[in-house]
């Protein structure tokens, strides 16, 4: 899988992912993020005119509080049922 530059402005998370939000993690993972970089992508698939958040809340969170305007990411393909 190749990982990409996304804006984080074009990400959108769904409501029902941010309510397992832990502002602890993301504390945490902003300073790993900060000393190492950004080691795991996040993934997200397309949607209309932006990317739908599929994996990495805590991660695209963490990078958005360090004021990065771009972040890793993995573009998938949306599961059919």
């Amino acid at each position: 899988m190749k990982t990409v530059q996304i804006e984080i402005e074009k990400i959108y998370a769904p409501a029902k992912a941010r309510k397992g939000l832990k502002q602890d993690r993301v504390d945490e993972l902003a300073e790993d993020i900060l000393e190492n970089g950004q080691k795991t992508p996040i993934q997200v698939r397309t949607g209309q005119d932006r990317f739908v958040l599929i994996e990495g809340l805590h991660r695209l969170e963490a990078v958005r509080a360090l004021g990065e305007e771009n972040i890793d990411a993995v573009i998938v393909q949306a599961r059919r049922h």
